[in-house]
């Protein structure tokens, strides 16, 4: 779920399915937009906690009282 390219597949995929249901251009534009935004936040989300993640291990390493 962390992927752009994943979220680049689902905004594609959302638009493809609503132009196929004749909705028109301008929600299809609003549509996509808030999918590429969620997975942009998503993302985000995601790899902060990683690098906190391993900002919180290599600072249990460094601490000689632990």
């Amino acid at each position: 779920m962390g992927s752009r390219k994943f979220w680049a597949l689902t905004a594609g995929v959302a638009t493809s399915v609503l132009v196929l249901a004749g909705a028109g251009e301008d929600t299809a534009v609003k549509i996509t937009g808030v999918i590429t935004t969620v997975g942009a936040v998503v993302v985000y989300i995601l790899a902060e906690a990683h690098v906190d993640a391993a900002n919180k291990g290599s600072e249990d390493e460094d601490d000689p009282v632990a």
